[in-house]
């Protein structure tokens, strides 16, 4: 985990930074590349976005591209490969936590809950925490949100993690899905539609909603650069503007028609699938209904990377979250 996040303070030291103003394409729209950390039902607002033609309204061309890492997401706008990352908030306190002169800041948010599900391999009877204790627990990446939520629940159901189960977290995220189906581990830390679709397969049942369990908190959120978001005030205020419509689209719409909106980003995901994980988030209110990063939010995050172990130091929540632009996108 350090090395990554070294590798990322070394980006941000040696490379050129500068956040130019924004290029208009042929169309006279603006130009906005955003790296998302995976791709996932669990972004449904940011699909919606592009595909009923809100980020175009807002007179933006959005290109998108899935980067598979939140270390790799936090590379990519600090190199300028990206102008705004969707990843989780705990990205912007590594970085800060290393001394970044141009730290990155959340300024939008998308999801208010934990987006994973425990899936067991053969469960047993009503499942209770309990069942855990001396099972092998495949979870996700050391130092992301995933992880540290999952550590912060079962902690609250009284497992210590690291004594009470063997847990394995050297797994890659875009592998962990694999090595479950491939015989690795009792249970398994998953993000839809992949928890699903196992369910469907027979290859496990998910038992248990981490986001449920965990409650509130900033799990994923638009980033970038402080410069950037000076330097091109009035993009991020569209790009902020065009969400928070999204955001209204998705909580006025079933889970089917969210779904079928979606589909052209989810071509391998059945539509039946699709819907039943739309309508589990929904359910749950892991979609944000506005793009504002409260302050509470900001400090349970805290609360939950200190509990991993994680939390490099406590970082007030102005100092790494710029909600104007979310704000004005409210009160329009």
């Amino acid at each position: 985990m350090k090395t990554k996040w070294l590798l990322v303070l070394f980006l941000l030291i040696a490379s050129v930074f500068g956040a130019c103003s924004k290029e208009q394409s042929s169309d006279g729209k603006i130009k906005v590349r955003v790296a998302e950390v995976t791709r996932s039902l669990f972004y449904a607002p940011e699909y919606v976005a592009i595909s009923e033609g809100i980020f175009e309204k807002h007179g933006l061309d959005v290109e998108l591209t899935t980067t598979f890492g939140g270390d790799k997401t936090m590379t990519a706008v600090l190199s300028n490969g990206a102008d705004i990352g969707l990843v989780g908030p705990e990205t912007t306190l590594y970085v800060y936590a290393q001394g970044a002169n141009d730290p990155v800041k959340s300024f939008a948010q998308l999801t208010q809950t934990d987006g994973t599900f425990l899936v067991a391999r053969n469960p047993k009877g009503t499942f209770n925490w309990e069942q855990l204790k001396g099972t092998t627990f495949l979870g996700q990446r050391k130092g992301g949100m995933p992880q540290m939520v999952g550590e912060y629940v079962l902690s609250n159901h009284g497992i210590e993690p690291h004594k009470d189960l063997k847990l394995i977290q050297n797994i890659d995220f875009a592998n962990i899905a694999n090595a479950f189906a491939s015989g690795t581990g009792e249970y398994v830390q998953l993000f839809e539609p992949t928890a699903s679709i196992f369910e469907k397969e027979g290859k496990g049942k998910i038992v248990a909603s981490f986001g449920l369990e965990s409650g509130k908190v900033p799990y994923t959120a638009f980033i970038a650069k402080e410069s950037f978001l000076k330097k091109n005030a009035k993009t991020a205020q569209k790009f902020t503007d065009a969400l928070y419509e999204a955001q209204a689209w998705v909580d006025s719409h079933s889970a089917e028609e969210i779904a079928q909106s979606v589909a052209p980003f989810f071509q391998d995901t059945p539509l039946d699938i699709a819907t039943k994980v739309i309508d589990r988030y929904k359910s749950q209110n892991s979609y944000s209904t506005n793009p504002i990063l409260e302050e509470d939010e900001w400090n349970n995050l805290q609360k939950i990377m200190k509990n991993s172990g994680e939390l490099p130091k406590e970082v007030p929540h102005s100092t790494l979250v710029d909600t104007k632009f979310a704000e004005k996108s409210t009160k329009q």
